[in-house]
């Protein structure tokens, strides 16, 4: 029982001297990752940087047109007469109505039909 694995004085040794080479191994300085090119390497963050810069600018854009058109309705609206403004509430409210209706007259076509 004392000799389970069968192995000589000679296997032993090489098994040892390998234990001793991987332990070495660990302590050794590993090599560093070299960048290939620096200056490729800023030129393409640049790159990326300035890519970023043009899609923020455009997107200011795109705000400050939103707003002005919001601004440019809200003025319209106010320069509409009393007159105008309560017409455009009744034509809403008319659109609305008529849109309920058709929703009821569509549910009562529906709940016929299951029957």
């Amino acid at each position: 029982m004392r000799d389970l694995k069968q192995t000589g004085f000679a296997d032993r040794l090489t098994a040892q001297a390998e234990a001793k080479k991987a332990m070495l191994a660990r302590f050794k300085p590993k090599p560093t990752v070299q960048a290939e090119d620096p200056l490729a390497l800023a030129k393409q963050r640049e790159a990326e940087r300035e890519a970023v810069r043009l899609q923020r600018a455009a997107e200011k854009l795109e705000a400050q047109r939103l707003k002005a058109e919001q601004e440019e309705s809200a003025a319209a609206a106010k320069a509409m007469s009393a007159e105008e403004q309560e017409e455009v509430r009744r034509n809403e409210r008319r659109e609305r109505k008529a849109a309920i209706k058709a929703e009821q007259r569509q549910r009562r076509a529906d709940k016929k039909m299951k029957r």
